[in-house]
């Protein structure tokens, strides 16, 4: 878990009175010293509440707007860090009231039949550097899609009540009071939000710091390295091979869902992949997420140069993969990744 708890109810810190200071005085140089180190974080909040990198990076900016506007109510009685949060989560609650394209959509399910949803507006979390020291500060599996993409099926004020308690380690009290509830109202909502949650996470655990810290198991490693081996040798055979009988695979924000191994390779075929030449495909390794990612760059016939195409983002399971999301080149640049090879 998380461990960014309010300060308790004390002497104000040396933080907080230089903040309280800055804003007397209008010293916004001041202002962005004191509350800019906290954007990452803040940053990793408003995407747990949205989903969207995108709009994450809109709503961590409208927060210092918000909290710059407000400097004068800033009293000390919590630490600047909860006050910020306080400020981003009623931004992120305010968006998703007024975008109500921003909760997930039925979406047939390809290969097996039925419906389910889809997160139509999801985007990947470009990890940081292993020597970044805030990547070593976020729980694994509090980024990872699977409890992104759990944490949209619930209602806005229970993913924000989920999210302080259960990420961040925020008392009740403390919640209900940041979210205007009384604690048996917080206190409902976190039950509720958490057998949501049992409904749509894999194998419906709740252990969601388990692994914090930890980079690719090797199992991971193994199979990403065997993935990029194949698709660079067109090899649909060894690929499949690769997919859990009931992988999962989608394409945000296309809409469609594909369940089954024999779906997803159709579904390749289908899009002429078995067509290309073996030389076509050429592929860099990163992670998103905390998961393993491959980023794949095609050269068309007579071309000299290898063109972002897609990024595939794969939860792995039992030394195979159970989900892949596949996101458009739009998203190498975000992630330090060339735009050709």
């Amino acid at each position: 878990m998380e461990t960014t708890a309010p300060t308790p109810t004390g002497p104000i810190g040396a933080d907080e009175a230089e903040f309280m200071q800055a804003a007397r005085t209008d010293d916004g140089g001041r202002f962005a010293l004191l509350t800019e180190r906290f954007r990452r974080e803040l940053l990793v909040h408003c995407y747990r509440m949205l989903a969207s990198y995108d709009d994450a990076q809109d709503l961590t900016q409208e927060t210092f707007l918000r909290a710059w506007a407000k400097r004068e109510s800033f009293q000390g009685r919590a630490s600047l860090r909860t006050w910020l949060y306080r400020i981003a989560t009623n931004a992120c609650l305010d968006f998703i009231e007024k975008r109500r394209d921003r909760t997930p959509v039925p979406a047939d399910l390809h290969g097996v039949g039925g419906t389910g949803t889809e997160v139509l507006y999801l985007q990947p979390w470009p990890d940081g550097q292993p020597d970044d020291p805030y990547t070593q500060v976020v729980a694994r599996e509090t980024i990872e899609l699977a409890f992104i993409v759990a944490v949209q099926h619930l209602p806005a004020r229970q993913r924000a009540v989920l999210i302080l308690r259960d990420v961040l380690g925020w008392p009740a009290q403390q919640t209900a009071d940041a979210l205007e509830l009384t604690l048996a109202s917080a206190n409902s909502a976190l039950a509720r939000a958490r057998a949501t949650m049992r409904q749509h996470l894999p194998d419906g655990r709740l252990d969601w710091s388990a692994r914090a810290g930890q980079g690719l198991s090797e199992a991971e490693q193994t199979l990403v390295s065997r993935y990029v081996e194949h698709l660079e040798n067109l090899d649909l055979d060894g690929l499949a091979d690769l997919l859990r009988d009931d992988v999962r695979f989608a394409m945000p924000p296309q809409v469609g869902v594909w369940v089954g191994r024999a779906a997803v390779v159709q579904t390749w075929i289908d899009g002429g992949l078995d067509k290309l030449e073996p030389t076509a495909f050429r592929c860099l390794i990163t992670t998103a997420n905390g998961q393993p990612a491959v980023a794949a760059y095609h050269r068309s016939p007579g071309a000299t140069t290898y063109e972002a195409l897609a990024l595939d983002v794969l939860r792995v399971e039992g030394g195979l993969v159970a989900e892949m999301l596949t996101f458009g080149p739009e998203m190498f640049e975000r992630f330090g990744l060339p735009e050709e090879l």
